[in-house]
């Protein structure tokens, strides 16, 4: 597969929210701002691109019986590292994202990229997969946390736009529902024209 589909087609036809409709938990979880999901999005890009660089550099040298679980050990370790440099260096963004930092090591997103792509390909051909599944997640979320943030509390990225009544059901839960809804009909209207 030509390297430039690998790339796109993380941001376009195989979206992982918009079309794939995985990851969802952080999807709907983080991204009460545009500021949240880009930090999740990009955390969890590190560690497809990473995961993915490795799995594709020894998925020979694992046996089939520990495949799988090999992954998860994999993913975990480039968590964790996300995890700490995250608590250092942005304990803010650390704070707001909590529990689903950890949570990327089950994201079907990054076991389903090592299972499926990154065990059975080159290790350029994985890492360009990891950056284009990745960055679409990173997009995802963000253009999620940002109409969530616009519509809830008139701001994105913590600078204020729109002042007046404003519509905080996208501030809660359900706000991540109507607000992700809307997003997929748009993209899907996007990618069948």
């Amino acid at each position: 597969m030509n390297q430039v589909q690998n790339f796109t087609k993380g941001f376009i036809k195989e979206n992982p929210v918009f079309v794939l409709l995985l990851g969802l938990c952080p999807t709907l979880g983080v991204t009460t701002s545009a500021i949240n999901g880009l930090g999740m999005g990009l955390a969890t890009t590190f560690v497809l691109v990473m995961s993915n660089l490795v799995v594709s550099l020894i998925k020979n040298a694992i046996p089939d019986k520990i495949r799988i679980p090999s992954f998860i050990v994999i993913i975990a370790s480039f968590v964790t590292i996300v995890e700490l440099t995250m608590q250092a260096y942005t304990p803010a963004l650390f704070d707001a994202l909590g529990l689903f930092i950890p949570l990327i090591v089950v994201n079907c997103i990054v076991l389903g990229r090592a299972e499926a792509f990154a065990s059975k390909q080159t290790v350029y051909s994985s890492m360009i997969d990891g950056v284009g599944m990745g960055l679409g997640f990173a997009f995802a979320l963000t253009l999620l946390g940002g109409v969530r943030e616009l519509l809830g509390s008139g701001a994105i990225f913590g600078i204020n736009l729109i002042k007046g009544d404003l519509m905080l059901v996208f501030v809660l839960a359900p706000g991540a529902f109507i607000a992700l809804g809307y997003l997929i009909a748009l993209m899907n209207k996007v990618v069948k024209s």
